[in-house]
Order: structure tokens, then sequence, then C-alpha cells
């Protein structure tokens, strides 16, 4: 059998292959309440049948300013539960397992009539504004904010919540030297924001619930940091209870003389190194949905999961199709299966 479609199991987390739907902003919330609708419902249902092993929801927030914009998914508020509950549902009939990646945009809350961060530092481009520094007991809050919008998840139902500690949003803000000039605790400890945010919402999730967390392995920004950083805030992360490390890059500003390979697999021996050092399970991402590919990363021991995004925005279907390119089997449902 290809490794990409082995089972894997972590916690009481079982699934049926290696794949992962990354997290994708699909920015349709139109009416603007953080709610997930038709769109929402379609988009990820039709990845559970088409194969995938584990979606995850794009970045959902904790606070309306927390948004990127205000056509994206939150949940600060029990009324977003039930919409939430009902992807969830059905993504599970197709034989899926779903997580949702839960954040706060940070300076690069573009609607945010004043955007709230670590530092009072702009984020580079004209629709960003120059936040305002939170306070040490408005950090406090916002370790609350993200555990409430963790218990929620719980209560729709999700199988994994994932943390959002890349890309330059607000967790990879409080651990990036770049973007975190703070004088106080937080500022003296860059992954202690992180390290408390995670403590409590695995406080909120039940025994046997994986947690994970997505981080940018280095920085692109003239004087961003590099991997050893990285590998040390991991350390933490892990340390404080995360179960697996989500390897992205960049994300912080615009690119200065190092720039992202943007090649298939660029962003792979980054989680090998974390995976390495930490021995921790880890997800690789980028550019990697070439099925040849997909399955070296698993089979060479890079990676225990593959998360495919623009892959699977062109083709729902893409792990039935990638199985077919491997020699395997495809898992079709009975509905479709006339066609193959």
């Amino acid at each position: 059998m290809a490794h990409l479609f082995t089972p894997y199991s972590i916690w009481n987390l079982e699934l049926k292959n290696r794949i992962v739907m990354a997290p994708m902003c699909q920015y349709s919330v139109t009416a603007k309440d953080g709610k997930p609708n038709d769109w929402h419902f379609t988009h990820y249902t039709s990845r559970a049948v088409g194969g995938v092993g584990l979606i995850i929801v794009e970045m959902t927030d904790v606070e309306p300013d927390g948004r990127i914009t205000d056509y994206d998914l939150g949940l600060w508020s029990d009324d977003h539960i039930p919409p939430f509950q009902r992807i969830v549902d059905a993504c599970h009939a197709h034989g899926a397992k779903i997580g949702i990646q839960i954040a706060h945009a940070g300076r690069k809350a573009e609607d945010a009539p004043v955007p709230v961060a670590p530092s009072p530092i702009r984020f580079d481009g004209p629709q960003y504004k120059t936040p305002r520094e939170l306070s040490t007991d408005e950090v406090k809050q916002m370790v609350e904010k993200f555990a409430a919008a963790a218990r929620r998840a719980v209560k729709a139902g999700f199988d994994v919540i994932e943390l959002h500690g890349a890309h330059g949003y607000l967790i990879h803000q409080f651990h990036s030297p770049l973007t975190n000039r703070r004088k106080d605790a937080y500022g003296e400890d860059l992954a202690l924001f992180g390290v408390e945010v995670i403590q409590a919402v695995k406080a909120e999730m039940p025994s046997g619930m994986p947690l994970f967390v997505r981080v940018s392995a280095v920085e692109y920004a003239d004087g961003g940091y590099d991997l050893d950083h990285a590998i040390e805030i991991c350390r933490r992360y892990r340390d404080a209870g995360a179960d697996v490390i989500h390897v992205s890059s960049g994300g912080e500003g615009p690119p200065g003389a190092r720039r992202p390979g943007n090649f298939p697999g660029f962003q792979v021996p980054y989680a090998r190194r974390i995976k390495d050092a930490l021995q921790v399970p880890v997800i690789a991402v980028g550019m990697l949905d070439h099925p040849a590919l997909a399955e070296s990363v698993v089979a060479n021991g890079d990676a225990d999961l593959v998360a495919i995004a623009r892959g699977l925005l062109r083709d729902p279907y893409w792990p039935i199709h990638a199985a077919i390119s491997l020699g395997e089997k495809p898992q079709v449902p009975v509905q479709y299966q006339r066609a193959f």
C-alpha cells in the first residue's frame, strides 16, 4: 500500500489516510456575522466525499476585530456552534475527520477600526493600519478568548483544534522579535503568549483530543528569525501541550534577501528538521499536490501527514485521483463508482 494511504493515529484521532486539507480562507461570510453558510458547507463536505482523511476548516477568529476581513469565520459566540456542527456532522457522515483553525489576525486585521498587536508596528501595505499595543491585562484576556473559542469548537464536535501561530498573525507576532518589542513578561519571553494559549485551550479539550499548532519555520523579512529560533519556540509549544506541529513559513512581512523557494516541497526540509529535533509529529505543507511527491514525503519519514492546499481547490477529489496515480484502489463513494 502507498504510504500516503496508510492509516494514522494520534491519541483518540484515527485517520484513514495521511492527507490533510490545509486551512484556506474563503472570504465568503456574506452576512459578516462569522457564521459558516452554504458555501462553506458545500466546500468542506465535497472534500470529505473526495476522500480527504482530515479537513481543517479555515482560519476562524476569536473576536470580530480579530478577522482578516469581515468576510471571515468566527467562534466568538455560541450562535456560531450550530452552523459549524452541521458541517462537522456532514463530513463525519462521509468518512472524514475534521478540525478547525482558531486564530486572531492581530496587526493584519484589515477591517478592524483599530487593530491590536503585541507592539504598535504596522504591517506593510495600504490596507493595513497601525495597531494599538495590547496591555498586559488585555493579553491575558486574549488568552481567555482563545479558550472560549476552543470550548465552542469542542461543542460543535470537531476532532482536532489547530492554533494559527504562522503567517504573521497574532500568535506569530508574539513569538517574533520583529513584531514583539514589549517590555513586560510577554516581551521578555517571546513564547509566553503562545504557551498560555496552548495551556488554556488544552484545558477546554477532552482527554485524547489532539492539539495542532501551525508555525512559520522561518521568516523572510530582513532581520527575521531562522529555523533554530522556530525550533526553540516549538519546543516550548510541545512542552505546553501541542501534539502536532504544522510547518509552514513566512507571512510576517515582505521578503528581503531571503526569499521563499516557491517550488514543490520547498518547506519539507523545515518539517523534517523540527520533527527530528523535537521528536514530535509534523505536517508538511506547500506545493505538495503531485501524488508522487506527497507519497515520498510520508515514505521518507519527512512528515507524518501531508497538507494539500491549492491542489484541493482545483480538485475536490484529489485523494481519489492520487490513489489511482499511485496504483492504489481508490475509496470511491458508491454513488460514483460507475465512473471508476
